[in-house]
């Protein structure tokens, strides 16, 4: 078989705007280099490599806020910079940019030595980051017209989050095979890690820089609002339905990041090692690797609604029963189910509010999403790490009534968008 024609099949599922899947591949490499860091950060703190004031905090403590400081951040500077580049029309700048700091950021913990200078290159990092994601998303909805939002949404982030599941993977190895020689000079595990991340960085800056082009359709809105809505100014319901969509994911990313902290107290439990932990983690990601392109595209044809209410109900016993689970397997299978229900609310969550976005608004609607998102994702972690000491269960009945509030406000709050239902695409069809 021609080597065109095999990429073509591989590929095939993913048809969509060129410039879409450019920017999923450049958003695959730089999240590649970006989670190679959540490995290696708490390795190269807790080496001889770093030192200086600690200001009384403890090892983990300074790991903790290292880590979080980097979501923390990134979450509070997406609404503003999802708003600078609606009043300013250019999202493949802002992209640019955010690439460009992460890039020097990267390349700048080669040469940091102090807890307080890696906090500072992280909180940094936060910031550059921001400015992608609102503006990436924005993108992505730009380009799409209503009938195929979804399915581009989709593929996007099934590649970012392809790029996320890789790094870590490979981040322990780079490290422990180091040190390394080349052209003479020696080169440490650590530092390795922190080169590969700054490449992937610069080569995702590269194909954007070659490849993406912002969309004819994208109109500078000098008038862009920085506030975000919180009651719905039609009337129809209480809530803005973005707002409530906002909610709802932060609901639950807080409930699937409960998983990580508790590390320790899951495999106590089920008598297991890290292998199986591991797996279970992963298990998420899979899952939304492998549906989000499928569920994007079909909520182009079935609508957003369902999807997301069917969603936010399936989440609800997959985090509950996670709290009772005696055995591997059976968490393993909770966890897969969080990630169905994941990825059955992200992408056409974030169709609906494309569709109610206006020309020139789709970075500050869009990043009302993806800043709650990121907000849960920090705030799960610190739940389960401050409940789990009242109870193996505490913090996964937490994450089961934040689920449970999401599902009666989507429910509630959110209507279905698409008026007519679009006709079935065909992949790779003239």
């Amino acid at each position: 078989m021609p080597v065109r024609t095999l990429l073509e099949k591989l590929l095939a599922p993913f048809a969509v705007d060129r410039r879409v899947l450019a920017l999923a591949f450049a958003r695959m490499a730089d999240g590649i280099g970006n989670s190679f860091l959540i490995v290696v950060i708490p390795l190269y703190v807790g080496s001889d490599i770093v030192g200086g004031a600690t200001f009384g905090l403890g090892e983990s403590m300074i790991i903790g806020i290292i880590l979080s400081l980097f979501g923390f951040l990134n979450s509070t500077f997406q609404p503003l910079t999802g708003r600078l580049s609606d009043r300013y029309g250019r999202r493949k700048l802002f992209i640019l940019i955010g690439l460009g700091g992460l890039a020097v950021t990267n390349l700048t913990y080669v040469f940091a030595r102090s807890y307080v200078e890696l906090v500072v290159i992280r909180g940094l990092q936060g910031v550059s980051v921001a400015f992608i994601i609102p503006a990436s998303v924005a993108l992505v909805n730009e380009l799409a017209t209503t009938d195929e939002r979804g399915g581009n949404m989709g593929v996007y982030n099934t590649f970012r989050l392809i790029g996320f599941g890789a790094g870590p993977v490979a981040a322990g190895t780079v490290v422990n095979l180091g040190p390394y020689a080349l052209a003479g000079t020696t080169i440490t595990g650590y530092d390795a890690a922190f080169y590969v991340a700054t490449v992937a960085a610069a080569l995702s800056y590269l194909m954007v820089t070659v490849l993406i082009t912002d969309p004819e359709s994208t109109e500078a809105n000098a008038g862009a609002d920085l506030s975000i809505d919180v009651f719905d100014r039609s009337g129809s319901n209480l809530l803005d339905p973005i707002f409530t969509l906002g909610v709802a994911s932060l609901f639950m990313a807080t409930a699937i990041a409960l998983f990580a902290t508790i590390q320790p107290q899951i495999n106590a439990r089920l008598e297991q090692g890290a292998t199986w932990f591991g797996l279970q983690f992963a298990a998420f990601v899979v899952a939304q690797i492998l549906l989000q392109t499928p569920i994007g595209r079909a909520c182009d044809h079935y609508g957003r609604r369902p999807f997301i209410v069917g969603g936010m109900m399936l989440l609800i016993p997959a985090t509950l029963v996670q709290g009772f689970v005696t055995t591997s397997e059976t968490m393993f299978v909770a966890r897969l189910l969080q990630g169905i229900a994941g990825a059955m609310v992200f992408a056409p969550s974030l169709a609906l509010a494309g569709d109610l976005a206006g020309k020139g608004e789709s970075g500050s609607k869009l990043s009302v999403l993806t800043m709650a998102f990121g907000f849960g994702i920090a705030l799960g972690p610190l739940s389960s790490g401050a409940l789990v000491q009242y109870g193996f269960a505490v913090p996964f009945v937490f994450g089961t009534a934040l689920a449970t509030l999401g599902a009666i406000l989507v429910y509630t709050q959110v209507e279905e968008t698409l008026e007519t239902t679009a006709p079935v695409p065909v992949v790779g069809g003239d």
